[in-house]
């Protein structure tokens, strides 16, 4: 299956575009292990931290990147949000994954359980994970 184009998501929800296949780092993870899990692939643009399933935060490259406590966990620095539900519109996280440098936003349920991630690609034309 292609990858859904952005231009071509009207109609569509979160749910529909999502990447289903995504890691997570423990949210008892240190700034130094989020900073070496970032530094072991150049496509890593967003660390998802997650506890029994459950979004615990987020963080990319610049939010570990400088003179933090490498020994200092991760989910102390890392942001809440932006989140969005997978009923949500599909072209509303596009909107908010481009609000972030990562072009990412973590997919969360009511309940806070993590489904997957909403990310576009580096050309701003298609959604990551729908092929």
């Amino acid at each position: 299956m292609p990858k859904t184009k952005v231009d071509e998501a009207t109609g569509l929800t979160v749910a529909q575009v999502i990447h289903k296949r995504f890691s997570t780092l423990p949210a008892s993870a240190t700034v130094g292990e989020v900073s070496d899990w970032f530094a072991a692939s150049s496509s890593r643009r967003m660390a998802i931290l997650a506890d029994e399933g459950r979004y615990a935060g987020s963080l990319t490259p610049a939010d570990v990147n400088g003179t933090l406590d490498r020994a200092r966990l991760a989910s102390e620095v890392a942001q809440q949000g932006p989140t969005i539900a997978p009923d949500a519109p599909a072209r509303a996280g596009e909107e908010l994954a481009l609000l972030t440098d990562a072009r990412r936003v973590p997919v969360v349920d009511r309940d806070g359980r993590l489904l997957g991630v909403l990310s576009v690609t580096g050309d701003l034309t298609s959604f990551c994970g729908t092929d």
